[in-house]
């Protein structure tokens, strides 16, 4: 899964442009994925985390249609 994050840099300001970048960076999930792939993750261990995520996920789903179906 590979994303082009692409940022463009105005007035030759380029604090602001990394400032930029880096929130994109942070939203895309690029900094965690790094991270991950950094050192090798075993196989019970990427499995734990992979379903740890998942409930994650469904947990703030169920909260988020709570909130609009409002019961």
């Amino acid at each position: 899964m590979i994303k082009i994050v692409s940022v463009n840099v105005r007035d030759n300001n380029i604090e602001q442009a990394l400032r930029i970048l880096k929130k994109k960076m942070q939203r895309e999930g690029l900094f965690r994925e790094m991270k991950l792939r950094q050192n090798h993750e075993k196989n019970f261990v990427k499995k734990a985390r992979q379903k740890a995520e998942a409930v994650r996920r469904t947990r703030k789903m169920d909260r988020k249609r709570l909130q609009t179906d409002g019961f």
